[in-house]
């Protein structure tokens, strides 16, 4: 099981993860707007240097729109994307850290669960609207999880592929934070 991973059932099912912060993230976009400062769309979470991104929503009658553009609204040069779907819902997906690599997480249909890591403070975000992006910086421990039937997870990175880059053992990636 990773670690800091609740499970429940035969087989063992992940349920959730013990968070390094009690409070609760409202992740609602009307409620975050509200909440925010006049023209400001950005909320740390208190995990490094992660934030969470309430892009533009246009409601019409014709079909909403959510817009983003990369050099406003995404703090990185996106170099790459790829896409997460059909996932079986008990099962986790990331569960790993990068050494310089970006990444920018929208759930552009259903929802999933994040949780995001420092090494000192963990944080579960709930991605369940389009007008919702996660950055996940570099040495950000991220977990995928609780993902609905029709769930599509889009993620931007600032780099190409390079396995070199991924940190996928837990205990590596807390001796390397402990050694910054």
């Amino acid at each position: 099981m990773p670690p800091y991973a609740i499970v429940t059932g035969n087989p063992a099912r992940i349920v959730g993860y013990v968070e390094g912060s009690s409070s609760i993230l409202e992740t609602d976009p009307t409620v975050l707007k509200s909440s925010l400062p006049a023209g400001q769309s950005i909320t740390r979470l208190n995990v490094g240097d992660v934030t969470l991104h309430c892009l533009k929503m246009v409601p019409d009658m014709r079909g909403d729109l959510s817009v983003g553009e990369f050099a406003k609204d995404i703090p990185f040069v996106p170099k790459r994307y790829f896409l997460v779907f059909n996932v079986p819902s008990e099962k986790t997906r990331g569960e790993h850290a990068h050494r310089k690599c970006h990444q920018f997480l929208l759930c552009v249909k259903g929802s999933c669960s994040v949780v995001v890591d420092d090494g000192l403070s963990r944080r579960e975000v709930k991605l369940d609207s389009p007008e919702l992006g996660l950055h996940l910086p570099p040495m950000t421990w991220g977990i995928q999880y609780k993902y609905s039937p029709d769930a599509v997870l889009l993620v931007f990175t600032s780099d190409y592929y390079d396995a070199s880059d991924y940190i996928r053992n837990y205990q590596e990636f807390i001796s390397l934070v402990q050694s910054q």
